[in-house]
């Protein structure tokens, strides 16, 4: 799909290229290019770009502008050869000290597989970043301290209790395929003694789940706190609609896991009943012994693995000079479906536990836990680099992570972020899970206290996730005591605040605006407001907070007030946002009209008159700024509509015009009108105007899809091209595209397919030149029936078709 995505912009760069060539100047191409990118038309700002460079008259510092530009919009198309290219000419002009170039860079190169290299450059962007002067913020509420004293936005997580627990221990996940390894084993007469909490009380064993995404869960711990219940399996007399528990799809996919548990004397065996068919099962006869195995790593494709287990190798147990069998880490290799070639790490010792490992995205890199001499306390994290086919002697990462007490459940994300728990560091309960940013792979720049309901004031680790923590799993001994495996969702931003950036230009010319006062206005009791003053290219950068409303009025002399509104509710993805605001010069006449006049009997002059309503249900809009301009002269008129939604303006032969309404939080609506003829009668046009507005769900007409299937049907592309034109029309229009099936079959299934459903549409427009990054691909199963055709209820084909339907719903207009 990426290489057709591809080859539908070189057709556009095609197409692009003689208008191109008209542009007679540089700055007018270089606004153009720019203009293209911030709306994300990659293929053609590609060709503007690649026009640019080939002008002599650029200055060096023009020439790095030009080439980074260029290489970000390879980068957005999947050119990473030609991205690292354009990023290496940047830097070597000059753009060197721009840390976000020098990001972008380190990016490109690891995408490139050049992973070395990219660390170097990421080490660049934290020096320079550190150079950079704190950027100014709107004021973060003060009621979501952390443990450490900075205060934060608090971050909300949705935690689903799993129903693969057991009466025993189940706890340490970790991403194997399409599914999770994890610990588990029962309480037996044995004591399995740890140095650190979590872990458990009996022999252990590796368990797998072969598919994550069908977990059913139990029950539900919302954001606020609040537990409902899950309901996953119906039977066939008793099946309501949106009782289903579908499961979430998480940002994982990533490979790796985590832990252990700290020094361990192990008795006697204990043996388990079998499982019935469909649920969770040992892991490998070959790797599970009598004695203690897991927590385990793999590597990316699967083939090989590390895991944790009790001093036992070919079928005989050691102990430790005090009699203490100890933890070792072990690899193995996967040939014809069995583990094989099991061997220690050379680092293993009869004297001290080694356990709990993970490896980097690379696999390069293997962090454990371990309570070998020289450490900080009780146990220590480290890391061990593969080097010439084996293991390297492990570094102990330092007393910015380690601490008096223990430090354990090591994990490290596709982006070399470092999860982990620790009883030594304070927190909510004995065991938190802390988040630290690493350089270089090997040192800790700094530690962050998860929020609740990640931690309680229990035990809490083992926790794994996606580069961006939007959603995975842990484990936690909050409920009765046992450990159990939660899955989590992110609900909110990750961090405290969103970088925004606002350019502010001329309607006319397009020409950026400088000087140009900007008032934020935030919802909320005790918030000030704040005066931002724009730059000479006409931005000014802040950052928001998250779950809130925001107000810009931009004011300069000489121009027309622009208002637009920004939310960061439902915003989850952390990336920086761009608003582009216009500004009018014109000639203002402001109408006195109170109300819309009434209908007069014969008509003295020419009028427009219409109602503004919402797209989603057709209702008058109240609030709506509805401007007339007339191009002649550039005048305009303006009049702001009541509850019944309704304007009225009076037009002049001869000029045409331009209707503009707008309100905060909704798309402005455009519409010219045709001049009328000078010697034609009087007469009145109508023009009701539909505007979206954030929260809207809309329905998109005619787009079905056969039983049981997710490909479109062919006569889905003209309607699915309207949405192409909507998406075109409002430049930042981000939305969700939800689909939705019949009762029929399933309920899991049924979500699965509406999932594919929604990636087909979103393919579709993708195809279309529309961002990925503009649309959520939703999958709602069975959820939203639109008729009463739930299960056991007859009905005919026509009636379920009509479940089986695609809607988006308008996410952020900015």
């Amino acid at each position: 799909m990426r290489i057709g995505w591809i080859k539908h912009f070189l057709s556009v760069w095609l197409w692009i290229s003689c208008s191109i060539t008209a542009w007679s100047q540089t700055d007018s191409l270089l606004r153009q290019a720019e203009r293209l990118l911030s709306y994300k038309a990659y293929g053609r700002a590609i060709d503007a770009y690649a026009q640019l460079l080939a002008n002599d008259q650029l200055t060096t510092t023009q020439k790095a502008l030009t080439q980074g530009k260029l290489a970000y919009a390879y980068q957005q198309v999947g050119d990473g050869t030609k991205a690292e290219r354009f990023y290496r000419d940047a830097l070597s002009n000059g753009a060197d000290e721009d840390p976000q170039q020098v990001l972008q860079f380190a990016k490109a190169l690891a995408a490139n597989g050049k992973f070395q290299e990219s660390q170097k450059q990421y080490e660049r962007y934290l020096q320079l970043k550190e150079k950079m002067p704190a950027r100014r913020s709107v004021a973060i509420p003060e009621n979501a301290a952390s443990p450490g004293g900075s205060k934060k936005e608090t971050i909300r997580y949705r935690l689903e209790y799993l129903d693969l627990n057991t009466a025993g221990e189940e706890f340490s996940p970790s991403f194997y395929q399409d599914g999770l390894v994890y610990v588990s084993g029962k309480k037996g007469g044995a004591t399995i003694e740890t140095t650190g909490k979590g872990g458990g009380a009996g022999y252990l064993d590796l368990f797998y789940a072969p598919n994550r995404n069908s977990l059913k869960v139990a029950s539900i711990i919302n954001a606020d706190g609040s537990v409902s219940k899950a309901v996953n399996q119906r039977t066939k007399t008793e099946r309501q609609v949106g009782s289903d528990q579908y499961t979430r799809a998480t940002a994982n996919d990533s490979r790796t896991v985590p832990n252990f548990s700290g020094s361990i004397n192990i008795t006697e065996g204990l043996g388990y009943d079998a499982r019935s068919s469909g649920a969770p099962k040992r892991f490998s006869k070959t790797l599970n012994t009598k004695y203690h195995e897991g927590p385990a790593t793999f590597s990316r494709d699967g083939s090989r693995i590390i895991f944790t287990r009790n001093n036992y190798n070919e079928g005989r147990s050691a102990k430790s000079s005090e009699g203490v069998n100890k933890l070792k880490l072990y690899s193995a290799r996967q040939e014809n479906g069995m583990w094989v070639d099991v061997e220690e790490l050379p680092f293993n010792s009869d004297e001290y536990s080694v356990g709990h490992p993970t490896l980097s995205r690379d696999e390069q890199l293997l962090y454990f836990a371990s309570d070998m001499p020289g450490g900080f306390g009780g146990t220590d994290l480290y890391v061990s680099r593969f080097q010439n086919g084996k293991w390297g002697r492990p570094v102990n990462l330092g007393q910015t992570v380690n601490t008096k007490g223990n430090e354990l459940f090591p994990f490290v994300d596709d982006a070399g972020n470092l999860y982990f728990s620790s009883d030594g560091r304070g927190g909510l309960g004995a065991l938190d899970i802390f988040f630290a940013a690493l350089s270089n792979a090997t040192t800790v720049q700094s530690v962050e206290h998860l929020n609740a309901p990640i931690n309680s004031a229990e035990d809490d680790f083992g926790l794994i996730t996606d580069a961006s923590r939007r959603g995975g799993y842990f484990s936690s001994n909050r409920r009765e005591g046992s450990d159990d495996i939660y899955r989590f969702v992110r609900e909110s931003s990750l961090y405290g605040c969103r970088d925004l950036t606002i350019r502010l230009y001329d309607m006319d010319t397009d020409a950026a605006l400088d000087s140009v006062s900007v008032l934020v206005k935030t919802k909320g009791e005790g918030r000030p407001d704040q005066t931002l003053t724009t730059d000479r290219n006409g931005l000014v950068q802040l950052c928001l907070e998250g779950n809130n409303d925001f107000m810009f009025q931009a004011s300069r002399d000489g121009y027309i007030n622009s208002t637009i509104g920004f939310t960061t509710r439902l915003l989850t993805d952390d990336q920086p946002t761009r608003l582009e605001m216009s500004m009018m010069k014109p000639t203002v006449i402001m109408d006195t009209i109170a109300e819309a006049p009434v209908r007069p009997t014969s008509l003295s002059r020419s009028r427009i008159r219409g109602v503004i309503m919402s797209e989603r249900d057709r209702r008058p809009i109240a609030g709506v700024t509805v401007r007339l301009r007339k191009e002649c002269d550039r005048s305009l008129r303006e009049y702001v509509t009541g509850p019944d939604g309704r304007y009225s303006f009076e037009l002049d032969p001869g000029c045409d015009y331009t209707l503009i309404a707008s309100k905060p939080k909704f798309g402005t609506n455009t519409s010219r009108i045709k001049r009328l003829a000078k010697k034609e009668k009087p007469k009145e046009l109508s023009a009701d105007l539909r505007m979206l507005g954030v929260g809207d769900i809309v329905a998109i007409d005619n787009i079905y899809y056969d039983l049981d299937q997710f490909s479109l049907r062919p006569n889905a592309a003209r309607e699915l091209d309207r949405l192409v034109a909507t998406m075109q029309k409002y430049p930042s229009l981000v939305i969700e595209i939800r689909s939705h099936t019949d009762s029929r079959g399933d309920a899991g299934h049924n979500k699965a397919l509406s999932t594919e459903r929604a990636k087909a549409v979103t393919n579709y427009l993708s195809s279309k030149g529309i961002s990925r990054k503009r649309m959520v691909a939703i999958g709602m199963g069975e959820s939203e029936l639109v008729n009463n055709c739930t299960d056991g209820v007859i009905c005919t084909d026509a009636e379920h078709q009509r479940n089986r339907r695609t809607e988006f719903k308008v996410i952020a207009i900015k």
